[in-house]
């Protein structure tokens, strides 16, 4: 996709903060970080310049899809950047750069003006330092926008000041086999902070965990599929040099205009829609959906706020995963199901594993629990200092 086209496109988000008192404060930064190629990559490798690393390490890649994004917040305190969520692209990039990274409940921010992948999965959030900032920015983005139909026209709570969850639930389908040993132990310290400081735990079951990546991709790559076939060099998109003929510009555009991982999953989703497939792959998907969101709901109906890993891995070398995708699509697994579940979700740091790479604490609210959730993790900033690793950048 041309830069020009993206361009063009001004999130209702961003508006929102050029009018709030961020501007007035100074507290926003105007820029363009790394992103991926449509933000479609967990690893910020399909984007147009190259790698994107992790801060203060050359070893680790800076998985995720708004990975610039993050290491700026990790580098430049007080500052405080935008990212989209469809599956866990702001909570994996945060977890992996050691800050604060928040997927609000579906319809809390305006999506009016955002390049859509999946447009039921999509949501808009705040990358900052600390879970402060993240809140004082979602304050002011959040609430209704009438070019967007799917935003909330009421929110629950003030996101500054929200009551801490004291029922946490801990959910034992979060902690697979495969999950690194010191990513479980800095997420199982957590758990026992929170414990010393009064909370309760509950361990819990969420047994159809095991299909939300299967779901989430046939769903995703559906709606991904769908929502870029507008991009055909005709209507808006990059447009071929001297196209032979009418099919000629069409498949040389779109081969040109996107990037090999968005190309792979435009083809998914249009065989999971196409005839034949469709009640095999996506209305049964869907169908597995509505039972995500069912887990979901009846574990909060026992308790506040889960706590569990952001990925079953911290961030891994530069080179690594990239000639499989299924590999890399198994990164999603502990992130997808809170997209799938419309229910709000953040990244707080936890820790760091031997070599020094940041592990990130995820914490999962009910619909519409963004408050409380927003809440436990100024709380947690409080009991520890996992959040402050390193000196802030000069910034002329």
């Amino acid at each position: 996709m041309r830069e020009a086209d993206s361009s063009r496109l001004i999130a209702q988000s961003k508006k929102r903060l050029r009018c709030g008192d961020c501007v007035k404060q100074g507290r926003f930064w105007w820029g363009r970080p790394t992103a991926t190629s449509l933000r479609w990559d967990p690893r910020t490798r399909t984007r147009p310049s190259g790698w994107c690393e992790t801060l203060g390490s050359s070893i680790a890649c800076q998985a995720g899809r708004r990975g610039g994004a993050s290491v700026l917040a990790a580098a430049v305190g007080g500052s405080v950047h935008l990212g989209s969520d469809t599956g866990g692209s702001i909570r994996q990039p945060a977890a992996y750069c050691g800050v604060t990274g928040v997927k609000p409940t579906y319809g809390t921010v305006s999506r009016s003006g955002l390049v859509a992948f999946g447009s039921s999965l999509d949501q808009i959030g705040p990358i900052a330092r600390d879970a402060k900032d993240a809140s004082a920015f979602l304050e002011v983005m959040a609430g209704p926008d009438p070019r967007d139909g799917t935003t909330r026209t009421e929110l629950n709570g003030d996101f500054l000041a929200g009551e801490i969850p004291r029922r946490i639930g801990i959910p034992r389908d979060y902690f697979p086999e495969a999950i690194e040993p010191e990513t479980r132990a800095a997420v199982e310290a957590a758990i026992e902070v929170l414990r010393a400081d009064g909370a309760k735990i509950v361990e819990l079951d969420l047994p159809m965990t095991a299909h939300a990546n299967a779901c989430y991709q046939v769903v995703s790559t559906a709606e991904a599929s769908a929502n870029l076939s507008r991009y055909d060099g005709v209507h808006i998109g990059t447009r071929c040099d001297h196209p032979a003929d009418l099919g000629d510009l069409l498949a040389r555009s779109r081969a040109e205009g996107f990037g090999a991982e968005v190309r792979r999953r435009i083809l998914l989703g249009t065989f999971v829609l196409s005839s034949g497939h469709q009640e095999a792959f996506y209305r049964r998907a869907l169908r597995v959906r509505r039972r995500i969101a069912d887990d979901f709901s009846r574990a909060f109906a026992e308790v506040d706020a889960l706590v569990a890993p952001v990925s079953p891995i911290p961030a891994f070398k530069i080179g690594e995963r990239v000639t499989d995708p299924l590999a890399l699509y198994a990164c999603d697994i502990l992130t997808v199901g809170a997209n799938l579940a419309a229910i709000p979700a953040a990244s707080v740091p936890g820790g760091f594993t031997a070599a020094g790479l940041p592990i990130g604490v995820q914490i999962l609210g009910p619909w519409g629990g963004d408050a409380a959730v927003l809440a436990l993790a100024r709380h947690f900033q409080t009991l520890t200092s996992h959040h402050v690793p390193f000196a802030p950048l000069e910034v002329a």
